[in-house]
């Protein structure tokens, strides 16, 4: 059937993707700030999953315009898995709940390997700050 303006099902379409575009914030997946003393901030983050159906019939009659049939739903969760913590510049997340699959373990290592890769390249630097005052302390003491 094709897709009418003012059809009785584009109605109930309409009807129900309002009502979820309602339910549907950025603040319901990272929420409002909570600020402490001793320049701390926390979010929440939660997952949020949403579901959506709907279906409709005319139903031929002898009266002009017919009868339609039909119904809509959707449902949805709002699951908090967990928070960033903002404590003097250094961020942090901390989980409610562990790793159940192989992407989830990736996205939580990804702190460690940044936090990895920045001591490493640290360390490089100040390996090569060392080197380059070495030959400027020789010929001072020479």
């Amino acid at each position: 059937m094709e897709n009418v303006k003012g059809h009785p099902s584009s109605q109930l379409v309409d009807s129900t993707m309002e009502s979820l575009k309602g339910l549907v914030s950025a603040n319901a997946v990272i929420g409002e700030a909570i600020s402490l003393p001793g320049e701390v901030t926390i979010l929440p983050i939660s997952k949020i999953s949403f579901g959506y159906g709907s279906g409709g019939s005319d139903i031929p009659s002898k009266n002009p315009g017919g009868h339609f049939g039909g119904g809509g739903g959707g449902g949805g969760t709002i699951e908090p898995i967990g928070f960033i913590s903002v404590c003097k510049g250094e961020v942090k997340l901390m989980q409610l709940t562990t790793a159940d699959n192989t992407a989830d373990r990736i996205v939580n290592l990804v702190p460690q390997v940044f936090d990895k890769v920045s001591a490493l390249i640290e360390e490089s630097r100040a390996k090569k700050a060392a080197q380059a005052a070495a030959p400027a302390e020789e010929k001072i003491q020479q």
